[in-house]
């Protein structure tokens, strides 16, 4: 029974700032890659922030410098906090888990067949 669990989304105007928050369970947390994807309208889903196997951070070049991807292992919970929104932040943000692969002793997260959450919507207003 694997939930994840997005929250903290709403509206605001451009510039403000929303914290989303992702509640984990149901699956060894800490042996899965984390991350938030997006996905607007009419469009694709497509990753904003995620860690990789290595710990190492991957941003959207659209949201690097305004968006933090952190994590509380502890907690099973994962966190986007997002700054000077821009309208084109707009999109239902998801929650994804991705499993691990191992080769050679090298590790990477595929991004594929991920556990998702239901997603929380922001809509960023000008």
């Amino acid at each position: 029974q694997v939930h994840l669990v997005e929250s903290g989304g709403g509206s605001v105007q451009a510039g403000g700032s929303l914290r989303l928050s992702c509640a984990a369970s149901g699956f060894p947390y800490s042996s899965y890659c984390m991350g938030w994807f997006r996905q607007a309208p009419g469009k694709d889903r497509d990753s904003v922030a995620r860690f990789e196997s290595d710990g190492m951070i991957r941003y959207d070049d659209a949201v690097k410098g305004r968006f933090t991807i952190s994590q509380d292992n502890a907690k099973n919970t994962l966190y986007l906090q997002m700054n000077s929104l821009k309208p084109e932040d707009t999109a239902m943000y998801y929650c994804a888990a991705s499993i691990v692969r191992v080769s050679y002793g090298i590790k990477w997260c595929p991004w594929e067949n991920n556990y998702w959450g239901q997603g929380t919507q922001v809509t960023v207003s000008s």
